[in-house]
C-alpha cells in the first residue's frame, strides 16, 4: 500500500487465532466464534450470554475466542475491566474473571475489580501491580489494534465465524443458525 492509497484500497484482514495469545476455549476441531468485546457494553453481555447458550448446545462443535475491544468514550469502565481480566489472565483466571465482569457489569470500579480478584483467590497485590503495568495494556493494545486492522470492527459486540464477520443477530437461535453446518 502507498502512502497516498485511498482508504478502499486497503487490504484489511482479521488476526489469525494465536493460541499462545488469544483466549480461547473448545476444542481446535470445532467451528470458532471471535467476537471482539467490551465488558461495560450491554450488548456484549448479550452476545456473553448467547455464546454461553451456543457453546452449551453445541459442545465439542464450537469454540470461543475474545478479545478486548474496550469503548473508552461511551464506557468509563471498559478499559479497567479489560486491564481485571488480563491480571486475572496472568494468574490463571481469566474466564473466571470474564464471567464475572460480564454478570456484574454495573459493579466495575476499581474497589469492585480488587473484590473479584479476591473473590476468585488471586494474589491481589499482584492483580493489582499487572492491570497497571504495560504488559497487560500491550496485550489490550493488541486485540484493539487487531479489530481496528480487520477493517470490521466498528463498535461491540462484532463477532467473526471461522474468520468471516457475522453480520446479524447475536442471540442463540441467530448464531446457531449461522454455525449450522
Amino acid at each position: 500500500m502507498t502512502l497516498n492509497a485511498a482508504s478502499h484500497d486497503r487490504q484489511f484482514a482479521l488476526a489469525p487465532l494465536d493460541e499462545k495469545v488469544d483466549h480461547v476455549r473448545g476444542l481446535p476441531t470445532g467451528r470458532l466464534i471471535i467476537e471482539y468485546g467490551d465488558y461495560e457494553c450491554p450488548y456484549s453481555r448479550q452476545a456473553f450470554h448467547a455464546i454461553e447458550q451456543v457453546e452449551q448446545q453445541l459442545g465439542r462443535n464450537v469454540r470461543f475466542a475474545f478479545r478486548h475491544f474496550p469503548l473508552t468514550r461511551i464506557h468509563p469502565h471498559a478499559l479497567a475491566a479489560a486491564a481485571a481480566a488480563e491480571a486475572a489472565a496472568r494468574q490463571g483466571r481469566f474466564w473466571d474473571m470474564h464471567e464475572l465482569l460480564f454478570h456484574r457489569q454495573k459493579a466495575l470500579e476499581d474497589g469492585d475489580l480488587r473484590g473479584y480478584a479476591a473473590q476468585l483467590d488471586l494474589d491481589v497485590a499482584a492483580f493489582d501491580r499487572d492491570r497497571a503495568g504495560t504488559a497487560v495494556a500491550d496485550r489490550i493494545r493488541r486485540d484493539v489494534d487487531s479489530g481496528l486492522a480487520s477493517g470490521q470492527v466498528l463498535g461491540t459486540p462484532t463477532l467473526f465465524i471461522d474468520g468471516v464477520v457475522h453480520r446479524g443477530g447475536y442471540d442463540p437461535p441467530a448464531l446457531l443458525a449461522a454455525l449450522a453446518p
